[in-house]
């Protein structure tokens, strides 16, 4: 699914060189670890077909990703996983992410603020343009 996302959500913001590096890397190896340590969201629907997810560093309070089938983009269960992330959070800390460019406006949505333009030094060994995000704290919010 991931796969997917990236060649057919991605392409818009991305050249084609950047899409295919990008779509042929694996998961990061860290994911077992995070998905472990309880800062994995799934979406599915009722016959178990995964439609979504989300992977929160709970240490760091960052989203490390969020992908939704690309089928599913638009009625909102991307927001719906974020939701769900966010309630794992640490509410008293800043929650970060690094925006892919098609999705700045997604997390926008979301109350995140962008810090600008940041080079994401993606595990595939490219380098991916980004911007840095950053929601503030629930006690920063009132």
């Amino acid at each position: 699914m991931r796969t997917r996302c990236v060649r057919e959500l991605c392409r818009s913001h991305y050249p084609p060189d950047v899409i295919a590096r990008w779509s042929a890397s694996p998961p990061p190896p860290r994911y077992a670890g995070l998905i472990a340590e309880g800062g994995c969201v799934v979406a599915d629907d009722a016959n178990g077909q995964l439609l979504g997810y989300g992977i929160l560093v709970l240490q760091d309070n960052e989203v490390d990703a969020l992908f939704v089938a690309p089928e599913q983009a638009g009625k909102g269960l991307g927001q719906a996983v974020l939701q769900q992330l966010l309630a794992l959070a640490d509410p008293q800390r800043d929650v970060l992410l690094s925006a892919s460019l098609n999705a700045v406006a997604f997390y926008q949505r979301a109350g995140f603020l962008d810090e600008g333009e940041q080079a994401y030094p993606h595990p595939s060994g490219i380098t991916l343009a980004a911007r840095r995000m950053r929601r503030p704290a629930m006690s920063a919010r009132r």
